[in-house]
């Protein structure tokens, strides 16, 4: 069993407990379930710069602990004022040491949207994901059939979320409708093997339609990573490694902005 066929069977169980908690209509209950999401795709479609999706993550496992005086609020709080397009919190608690509450203690305060980035198989995640007050969900084509990609996108519509549909490979093109993921995300890192590439991105964007809103995530760090992404016009950057090692998060965001921005 490689490393994502685990964390799948880990999920699993983590479903069947969370449909013994909760029932989807309980979920209308929680304050944010009745509260109108904000639009993820709009935030991410801008003229005059790359957008950025800055990450609140932890830990991970390859790299182990990545901030070793992490609070996801106080790091929310340095993206909300330095003014990033989205945010993407890990909430995977096993792999990640991430939380679902850290979605909902960020939601109480967002003045951006929200990508709960999790390993998601079952409608109940998304239900929950609205609840603690995601405005978006992130699905994963190498974890997923082309028909559960389906059904759960409609799902994730249906309630008024968006989905970042992400790939790590060509294999995974065929089970995707660009006429219905319109937000695409390419994971530089190789789930199975952790190596990154950024040639992954520029491999795979032209298997895309040009309306398409194309991310590169993971393995940016460089002003150079940066002009390489803006050559295949990537619309959005996820950033969360680069971030989470720094000292002054303030500053090495707004050196990052500046990276994204084209020239007049």
């Amino acid at each position: 069993m490689n490393f994502l066929e685990n964390i799948i069977e880990v999920k699993k169980q983590e479903v069947e407990e969370l449909k013994r908690k909760f029932s989807l209509s309980s979920f209308k209950d929680f304050e944010f379930y009745l509260q109108k999401p904000l639009s993820f795709s709009s935030s991410l479609q801008k003229d005059k710069s790359i957008a950025v999706i800055a990450e609140i993550k932890k830990a991970s496992p390859s790299k182990g602990i990545l901030k070793e005086d992490f609070n996801h609020l106080e790091i929310a709080k340095s993206y909300f004022k330095n003014r990033v397009d989205a945010i993407s919190i890990l909430t995977d608690e096993k792999f990640f040491q991430g939380n679902i509450n850290y979605l909902k203690d960020i939601a109480e305060i967002k003045t951006a949207p929200l990508l709960r980035k999790d390993f998601i198989i079952s409608e109940i995640q998304i239900h929950e994901a609205k609840a603690f007050g995601a405005d978006a969900i992130l699905l994963i084509c190498e974890t997923l059939e082309k028909s559960a990609i389906a059904e759960l996108t409609f799902c994730t519509k249906e309630i008024g979320l968006e989905v970042l549909l992400e790939l790590h490979s060509e294999k995974q093109i065929e089970k995707i409708d660009q006429n219905v993921n319109i937000i695409i995300g390419v994971n530089n890192r190789n789930l199975e093997s952790f190596e990154v590439s950024l040639a992954t991105s520029i491999n795979l964007r032209k298997y895309f339609n040009e309306d398409v809103i194309f991310i590169s995530e993971s393995g940016i760090a460089t002003q150079k990573d940066i002009l390489e992404l803006k050559q295949i016009n990537t619309n959005a950057i996820l950033i969360g490694e680069h971030l989470m090692k720094q000292n002054n998060i303030d500053s090495a965001i707004n050196e990052l902005q500046k990276w994204c921005k084209y020239e007049n």
